[in-house]
């Protein structure tokens, strides 16, 4: 796993998604002092849903905040299961941030071309000031599943096959997504403890594949965290 790394135990999945929460906007005020923006790449599923309903709620300098996302689901553009989407009803839809300001990946054109048009995004924005991540059952992160190969030096993957429908998904690359100041992960629920125990042993998960300069911070419950 990777070599330095910050765990945050909390005791449920609420208190996770609280102590993210408060990260992320400490985060954002430092990034605006800093250089006048935050640039925040979003992750789907169900622990960063509850972090999004919670920022919502708050009075962060929203017009100053700057949207990516980690991966998509090759749907139709307003398809509810896309991350987009769920991004949209939870935050985006109830806070001021500037519409040319929030960059989705636009996976209702293909794999490919949705992929081909975010590289060029992707690369003017790095370095991310924060990248959100969880991590599935498998170890996957992102849309970058386990015995998948692309290449390392792509900025975003056009993937193919996955193993969780759709089977066509556009995912930013584990180097561009290291490419960033803070990086979190968010992992709750009884069904990722053992995969936790696997990434903890050191064995080689796409989770373990992001080597960020900073170190990670792990924001995990007890239901997750396997006793040793």
């Amino acid at each position: 796993m990777q070599q330095t790394s910050h765990w945050h135990t909390l005791e449920t999945a609420d208190q996770v998604a609280d102590a993210a929460c408060q990260h992320i906007l400490k985060a954002a005020d430092k990034a605006i002092a800093d250089h006048g923006k935050f640039k925040l790449v979003l992750a789907g599923g169900s622990t960063p849903e509850k972090v999004y309903g919670l920022l919502a709620k708050t009075d962060a300098d929203w017009a100053n905040w700057v949207i990516y996302y980690g991966d998509e689901r090759c749907l139709p553009a307003d398809d509810v299961e896309r991350n987009s989407a769920i991004a949209r009803r939870t935050l985006l839809d109830n806070v001021a941030i500037p519409a040319a300001q929030i960059f989705t990946i636009a996976g209702e054109l293909g794999n490919e071309q949705a992929a081909q048009d975010y590289r060029a995004i992707v690369a003017a924005a790095m370095p991310f000031d924060m990248v959100l991540l969880g991590m599935g059952e498998d170890g996957h992160t992102a849309s970058l599943f386990p015995g998948h190969v692309h290449d390392e030096d792509e900025l975003v993957h056009a993937v193919n096959n996955s193993p969780k429908p759709p089977p066509e998904r556009v995912s930013i690359s584990a180097k561009a997504l290291s490419n960033t100041h803070e990086l979190i992960f968010l992992i709750t629920g009884t069904n990722k403890r053992e995969i936790v125990k696997v990434w903890r042993s050191g064995q080689h998960l796409p989770v373990a594949t992001l080597i960020p300069e900073n170190p990670v911070d792990i924001y995990i419950d007890s239901d997750a965290l396997s006793m040793p």
